[in-house]
C-alpha cells in the first residue's frame, strides 16, 4: 500500500475504534441504569413483602373475634329466652 492509502486506513480504523468506544460507553451506561432499577425494584419488593407479612399477622384474629361475637350473641339470646 502506498502511504496515502495507509493513512486513510489508519483514519478509518481510528474512526471505527471511536465508534466502538462510544457504543460500549452507551451500553455500559444503560447496563448501570438497569442495575440501579433492578436494585430499586428489589428494595420495593422487600418492602411490600414486609408490609404484606405485617397485614397477614394482624388479620388472623378477625375470624376468631367474629366467632366469639356470634357465640356471645347466641348466649345472650338463649339467656333472654330462658329468663322469660
Amino acid at each position: 500500500m502506498t502511504p496515502p492509502e495507509q493513512q486513510s486506513v489508519a483514519l478509518e480504523l481510528a474512526e471505527l475504534r471511536r465508534s466502538v468506544d462510544v457504543g460500549l460507553a452507551r451500553i455500559d451506561g444503560q447496563l448501570a441504569l438497569m442495575v440501579q432499577r433492578s436494585d430499586q425494584t428489589d428494595r420495593r419488593l422487600e418492602d411490600h413483602e414486609g408490609r404484606l407479612d405485617a397485614l397477614e399477622r394482624g388479620r388472623w384474629p378477625l375470624p376468631a373475634v367474629a366467632a366469639l361475637t356470634g357465640l356471645a350473641a347466641l348466649a345472650l339470646t338463649l339467656y333472654s329466652l330462658i329468663a322469660k
